[in-house]
């Protein structure tokens, strides 16, 4: 499985998804498809802004609309791990496998996820000093 963490939206999609959000947003009536499919868009942009926002619209799908919540819990953990906060990003991975705890695309993410913890984890101890790293490691313990 590729990497999804590093999949970037085209511009054109996002712009396509954007628009039909926004139209029925002005017209007072965003379908749930509408609203997921922009906040799908905005989790896989390069930009932090666009992947709070796909975030905070994703969870306000999660609240309002049960059909879904595998999807949104899916994209939830992608677009919260893209930021780095992958403590919470581990969580909704951890609340997917909760109703399915045999799904590879997830299970996938899930070490996608770990590998960027440790990666970033090391770098971090990499570049301070040897006084620093011995309270970075103890407090780790």
């Amino acid at each position: 499985m590729d990497d999804v963490l590093d999949e970037v939206v085209s511009s054109e999609d996002l712009q396509k998804f954007e628009k039909v959000f926004h139209e029925q947003l002005h017209q007072g009536k965003v379908t749930h498809k509408a609203q997921f499919e922009y906040a799908w868009c905005l989790v896989r942009s390069k930009y932090p802004t666009d992947i709070r926002k796909g975030i905070l619209l994703l969870k306000e799908l999660f609240n309002s609309h049960p059909e879904g919540k595998r999807d949104y819990l899916f994209y939830l953990a992608i677009g919260n791990a893209r930021i780095k906060e992958y403590n919470k990003a581990s969580h909704y991975v951890k609340s997917f496998l909760e109703i399915e705890p045999a799904n590879q695309q997830v299970l996938a993410l899930e070490r996608q996820i770990n590998k960027r913890m440790e990666k970033e984890g090391l770098l971090e101890i990499a570049f301070c000093s040897s006084d620093e790293c011995r309270c970075r490691r103890s407090s780790l313990l």
